[in-house]
């Protein structure tokens, strides 16, 4: 099976990941950026008709947790920026992405920057599409949306780009940075039928729930997805509030309130929520006789969760300790204010005591107080006012929508299965394609087995292999690779070598002469026609001659040259009347036969692995080789 892509590969890690650490999981964040720096009354403006752009789309789109919303942002410099949480439910983050594109097609005076608690998911949905030279390590503030499109800053341009310099390049160079035409595709194809698939995504259920807690839906439709989250996410704190149901079942003088059956929309998220989880009435919620009712069951759920979510968030707004209380006590403690003091001690409770009331007189205390409250306020707003279970009696409350799809989704898996399979496939036949050329560029035939294996092949691969540019990522030449990003002067180089080389070749010449009076035995003067070779100092062959000497004296001590095959070895028959010092001359200075060391060491080595895995099968893996086995083994 092919490698996968690297934006598939869960060992690669993601930088992305850690700016985005303080928020949920499933979170994802975008910025918008302007094209010329705008004031704050200008990016308030942009800010307002942004928010216009998109309300057509998001008016009565229920998301799981939180809704699309935008803030400005004046670090690093002015912009717009936002987060949501999309919890179980990914339509809500393809979506944003939708909505996003539409923002850059509607403003094409911006860059917009998206990513996930994944990292640049986009690039993820895109990994069979991608350059190959792009990974997460190089990915960060390389993708942006823009007139309606991917963009991807090329590696060539700016190789550790900055946000700034990625900016400036999508404003100056705008066409050299959009995505491939396959990548544009993967992901138009996941936006593909928003806004139209974003209303599929809705449930419409009927549930029979206290006339409150139907007020409150009526008048807020979106509170609906606070109410599952608090059902949801229940812990046995939040559950003793939902045994006595004191704001939605006993929260007016006179008694309980009557119960009415009205129809409330949510996602399919949210539906299957409430539908996997079994969940025990309170004593105190009035549930049919009948057994197995299951609008009563559903709106037991959803006023109980109603219930948790209002007076949790009521209580974490009187003490202001939601989430930014809990990222400002982190920050203290890794910033060692505590001193490892052991929590429940009295230094501890009075550092805690100090810490909480800084805390309660900084503006972060007020905005999450003020945010904390806003649900809660909301409710007590609609509430507030006269309603009685009239209202409801009259109205006509349409039947829950078919569930069908809770229980038939193995064919829309099994659909983007195949969908995904033909992808890997088609990444996988342009794999073999390309592993093919190269093959054929190198002479390499993988088809060699047995009986027909040519050990001439193997060397023709390996000479092709090694004339091939390489790094430590493999011997592959990138297409976008520039050819002239290293140049070498070879006649300047060698010149050079040549003369260091010449300098200590006299230099130990005339040493050996002077403590032995003559020459060394390697030292051969003169050439084949019996001329003096000092006649010739400046030939094109003086160089290798003087090498080959210091190199030879180096050597000659030495067991080296047992380790290699010479070319008279093959021939050792015909050469057996000859004198032992003519055979030792000739064994000393007969050639070493390059490519029959090279097949020796390469079937060694292959031997050695014994079938296994190891450097000698990845190395003719790479160049398209297998080695037949060896069937003799062991007989």
């Amino acid at each position: 099976m092919a490698t996968p892509p690297p934006f598939l590969n869960s060992n690669n890690p993601n930088p992305l990941t850690q700016a985005s650490s303080r928020l949920p999981e499933d979170t994802v964040i975008y910025s918008i950026y302007p094209d010329n720096p705008l004031s704050q009354d200008a990016l308030q403006s942009l800010h307002l008709q942004i928010l216009n752009a998109v309300s057509p789309f998001t008016t009565s789109y229920i998301w799981q947790h939180e809704p699309f919303t935008l803030s400005i942002a004046l670090h690093p410099f002015p912009h717009l920026k936002g987060h949501l949480r999309f919890g179980d439910n990914l339509n809500d983050e393809w979506f944003t992405v939708f909505l996003l594109f539409r923002v850059s097609v509607a403003f094409p005076s911006v860059s917009i920057q998206v990513h996930d608690s994944d990292g640049e998911f986009l690039l993820i949905e895109a990994a069979y599409h991608l350059p190959r030279w792009l990974n997460p390590e190089n990915s960060q503030n390389r993708a942006f949306i823009r007139r309606g499109k991917l963009h991807i800053i090329p590696q060539s341009a700016l190789p550790n780009p900055t946000l700034t310099e990625s900016l400036n390049f999508l404003i100056e160079n705008e066409q050299a940075a959009v995505a491939p035409d396959s990548v544009q595709y993967v992901i138009q194809n996941r936006i593909a039928g928003y806004p139209e698939k974003a209303k599929l995504n809705t449930h419409s259920v009927r549930v029979r729930v206290p006339v409150s807690v139907a007020r409150v839906f009526k008048h807020a439709p979106s509170l609906i997805s606070l109410a599952v989250e608090g059902f949801y996410d229940r812990d046995m704190d939040s559950m003793k509030h939902a045994a006595k149901m004191e704001r939605f079942l006993k929260g007016r003088k006179g008694g309980e309130e009557e119960m009415v059956t009205v129809t409330v929309k949510m996602s399919r998220a949210m539906y299957a929520q409430l539908m996997q989880q079994r969940f025990q009435a309170p004593k105190c919620y009035p549930m049919p006789a009948k057994k197995g009712d299951l609008e009563a069951e559903l709106g037991m759920k959803i006023a109980c969760g109603l219930e948790m979510m209002y007076l949790e968030k009521k209580k974490e707004g009187e003490e202001g300790k939601g989430s930014g209380w809990k990222k400002y006590k982190e920050s203290l403690e890794k910033s060692g204010y505590f001193k490892g003091l052991v929590p429940g001690s009295n230094e501890y409770t009075r550092l805690m005591e100090n810490a909480e009331e800084y805390y309660k007189n900084s503006s972060l205390f007020s905005k999450t107080r003020e945010m904390l409250n806003a649900p809660v306020r909301q409710i007590d707003e609609i509430l507030s006012l006269p309603y009685s279970a009239d209202e409801f009696k009259n109205e006509d409350a349409p039947p829950s929508d078919d569930d069908s799809w809770l229980y038939s989704g193995e064919d829309e898996l099994n659909s983007a299965l195949q969908d995904r399979q033909k992808e890997i496939e088609l990444y996988e036949l342009k794999r073999e394609k390309k592993k093919s050329k190269e093959q054929k560029d190198t002479g390499a035939s993988s088809s060699l087995k047995g009986e027909d294996f040519d050990l001439s092949e193997l060397v023709k691969t390996m000479q092709g292999f090694m004339h091939k540019m390489s790094s430590y990522e493999g011997a592959e030449v990138h297409n976008d690779r520039d050819p002239k990003e290293v140049e070498l002067d070879v006649e300047r180089f060698m010149k050079d070598v040549e003369s260091v080389m010449k300098y200590q070749g006299d230099e130990n010449v005339t040493r050996d002469m002077d403590d032995d009076g003559g020459s060394s035995d390697m030292d051969f003067d003169e050439s084949e026609d019996g001329s003096d070779m000092s006649d010739h100092e400046d030939g094109e062959d003086s160089f290798m001659h003087s090498y080959s000497d210091v190199m030879n004296n180096e050597l000659k001590s030495t067991t080296l040259k047992k380790s290699f095959v010479h070319a008279n070895e093959q021939t050792s028959v015909k050469n057996e009347g000859t004198s032992n010092a003519t055979e030792d001359m000739d064994e000393e200075f007969s050639p070493v036969d390059v490519d029959v060391n090279l097949v020796k060491n390469l079937l060694d080595s292959f031997a050695c692995q014994q079938g296994l895995p190891g450097p000698t099968s990845n190395l003719l893996g790479l160049m398209g080789v297998n080695l037949p086995k060896d069937d003799n083994k062991g007989k």
